[in-house]
């Protein structure tokens, strides 16, 4: 899987159930400070992650994500070691 498509998968998630405006989804964009994503939504982050991608996030990596490349390259580093 591609970055790409992590990306594709995690923007398409964050446009439907958070309502955010596509144009202020960029890989530079802050979750918090930009997206507005508050701590309960980071749950339902690690639901779809879980889902789409077969992966349990930790909250000591959460906190380390703080951008949306973050997660992409989060993501992507994780499912390209299996």
């Amino acid at each position: 899987m591609t970055k790409e498509e992590i990306a594709r998968i995690i923007n398409t998630f964050l446009i439907e159930e958070f309502e955010i405006d596509e144009a202020k989804i960029t890989p530079q964009s802050h979750l918090k400070d930009d997206l507005g994503l508050e701590s309960l939504d980071f749950v339902d982050i690690a639901v779809i992650v879980q889902k789409e991608f077969g992966l349990t996030l930790k909250g000591e990596e959460m906190t380390a994500i703080r951008t949306l490349d973050d997660l992409y390259g989060y993501i992507f580093n994780c499912v390209n070691k299996k």
